[in-house]
């Protein structure tokens, strides 16, 4: 490593002459008097050469003694920035990155130097936390363990690590000698928290057409551990032909499983991931291992098309057969979590009951579905009579998703205008399993049965047995049907039967018409009354006028006529009487009663009865009519 070069200036004390600069920077140390002692002239002048000589001797002494003040300073600060070049050239690390793979801890850095014999040493400490995940105790600086005066930019510190759940922090810093460059940044650190899973462990079997792997736990046969529970591995294997253009598939595995669906004698190139969903970690791949596979032996004894049909939590295990002969069949299952595990699950292997060398092709095996939730595994093993025996293809059963959901039972009652529906879940009541861990929901569908089609199909979805549906149309025919579903499995079931009734009429009809008719007629008499009560009134006015009620005096009542048909009414055509002349002996009248006549008329007409003017000028002509038949 080269060293620093740094410009020293001159220094410059009191004591130092300033020097006389020549050429190429020559000095003269004394002047030129100092250098003669001239012996001519007086003993004046010899005394005063001999004072300058004493006084040049003097100032030659103190020269001396500050030119070696200063040079003994000089050195100091020549020596001083050479000591401490190595704690201020060498530059720190940068970038520092701890990579943790299971329990495999790897610092690395980047060291921008040009210097050479460069190594670098890291230090760290902890911090003990306590159940509250809080700061306890802050540990002391210790040496990095694996990390000590390397030359490469990255180091193994694995074995000095043993706290995996607390607090770390690392430094780390270059090295040249006994020259040192500052600490780097402090790179803080929870192990588990950054920690990667590593690549699980595969082993391979090619058989029957099929391959076989068995998969082990990232951290298998190692005494230190990051991940305590190997059960919480999920994994991933990727497949994918040894072709030129190959189709990539991915599949969830268990530790020991069998990967068919394969073409015979074609090569085939794997890799398997271990993951721990619950936490979204992902581990390292494995390594990719190709394996070829081998063709099928078709053994007819084998059963075939093995499937699961199931409704309402009721399960049948169906199989075809290839045999001709005598055949007996053993149905088998096994609980999914056994398949979870890393150990040999081949004895765990259980016959269903009732499905015990049976010749039938089909099998109950609901008695084995608890209802707990979780996954079975099932296999149907032949038997021949020379007992010769084979294996079918396992199936899988998750009984809630697998199961389907029946029709429920659907009462249609009718009450007004609503319409009560009772509902009954599938399976019956009995059914516990169809009731609690479905959590089902009703779908309702209602219409209206008329021959027109587009009568639009109504929805109501209910979470109880029995729905009400109002706002129905007086004696309509309505048609009801029902469908079950579950929303947390996406499940619908199929839809009942169809039920149909009729709603009654309306019976706020007649009392619509009553109170119709009873407005009507209200309104009728507000307005004939009034009509009547003035044709009424006109009515006695012109009778008034017309056919009074009062009769005339009797005394008059014979002119009546005469007086009305010759004063009041004229005709346009009077009638020509023929008259005789008959001769009548006249008899003289008594001049007192014509007297009184004229009295009794004219006290009829103050009486009030007749006292319009027509009737006075009636009077009086009827009177001079008088008297002239008189005379």
């Amino acid at each position: 490593m080269r060293p620093a070069h740094r410009q020293l200036l001159p220094l410059r004390s009191p004591c130092w002459p300033r020097p006389h600069r020549q050429q190429h920077g020559a000095v003269r140390a004394l002047p030129a008097h100092a250098q003669s002692f001239g012996a001519s002239g007086n003993g004046a002048g010899t005394g005063s050469a001999e004072g300058r000589v004493q006084d040049g001797a003097a100032a030659m002494v103190v020269g001396v003694g500050c030119a070696a003040v200063a040079a003994l300073l000089s050195c100091f600060l020549v020596v001083l920035p050479l000591r401490c070049a190595g704690q201020t050239d060498l530059k720190s690390p940068q970038d520092i990155q701890v990579y943790v793979v299971n329990t495999n801890f790897t610092l690395r850095w980047n060291y921008t130097g040009n210097d050479t014999n460069v190594t670098f040493s890291a230090e760290y400490r902890w911090f003990e936390s306590s159940d509250t995940n809080e700061k306890v105790r802050e540990t002391e600086w210790k040496e990095l363990s694996g990390c000590q005066n390397v030359t490469r930019t990255e180091c193994d510190f694995s074995s000095a690590v043993t706290k995996y759940y607390d607090e770390h922090e690392v430094r780390i810093r270059a090295e040249r000698g006994e020259e040192l460059s500052p600490w780097s940044s402090i790179f803080e650190m929870t192990p588990y928290a950054i920690a990667q899973i590593g690549p699980p462990g595969v082993e391979l079997q090619s058989t029957n057409g099929v391959i076989k792997i068995k998969v082990s736990p990232p951290e298998a046969n190692q005494v230190r551990k990051m991940w305590i529970a190997d059960l919480r591995f999920k994994y991933i294997l990727v497949i994918w032909e040894n072709s030129s253009n190959p189709e990539v598939r991915s599949q969830s595995i268990f530790p020991t499983d069998t990967i068919d669906d394969l073409a015979p004698d074609t090569t085939y190139c794997l890799k398997v991931q271990a993951t721990i969903p619950l936490e979204f970690q992902e581990g390292l791949f494995s390594p990719i291992f190709c394996v070829k596979t081998t063709r099928k032996v078709n053994d007819l004894l084998c059963a075939t098309n093995v499937r699961i049909l199931a409704l309402n939590m009721k399960f049948h295990l169906h199989w075809n057969s290839q045999y001709k002969q005598h055949v007996s069949y053993n149905v088998q299952y096994l609980s999914g979590y056994r398949k979870t595990l890393h150990d040999d699950y081949s004895t765990e292997w259980l016959s269903v009951p009732g499905c015990e060398n049976i010749t039938d092709t089909q099998c109950n095996f609901s008695s084995i579905i608890s209802t707990t939730p979780g996954l079975y595994y099932l296999r149907v093993q032949a038997m021949s009579e020379n007992n010769k025996t084979c294996l079918s293809n396992e199936v899988k059963v998750d009984p809630l998703r697998t199961n389907e959901i029946g029709p429920p039972d659907v009462k249609v009652d009718i009450s007004d205008v609503s319409l009560h529906i009772q509902i009954s879940p599938p399976g019956g009541s009995e059914c516990e399993v169809m009731r609690d861990h479905y959590d089902l929901s009703y779908r309702v569908l209602y219409w209206k049965n008329s021959s027109n089609n587009e009568e639009e199909v109504k929805i109501k979805e209910v979470k109880q047995t029995i729905a009400t549906v109002s706002d129905l149309t007086p004696s309509t025919l309505y048609c009801v049907k029902v469908q079950a579903f579950s929303e947390v499995y996406n499940k619908s079931g199929d839809y009942s039967k169809e039920e149909c009734i009729k709603t009654p009429g309306d019976k706020s009809l007649p009392l619509i018409i009553l109170a119709t008719f009873v407005t009507a007629l209200i309104a009728v008499l507000l307005v004939a009354m009034p009509l009547v009560f003035g044709l009424y009134q006109i009515y006695n006015k012109i009778k008034y006028v017309f056919f009074p009620s009062c009769q005339p005096p009797l005394n008059i009542e014979g002119f009546g006529g005469q007086v009305f048909n010759s004063l009041y009414l004229s005709t346009t055509d009077e009638p020509i009487e023929n008259c005789s002349i008959i001769e009548a002996i006249t008899e003289e009248v008594n001049q007192i009663d014509f007297k009184d006549y004229k009295h009794s008329k004219q006290s009829s007409r103050d009486s009030g009865t007749y006292s319009n003017d027509s009737d006075t000028s009636g009077s009086k002509a009827s009177e001079e009519t008088l008297v002239k038949e008189i005379v």
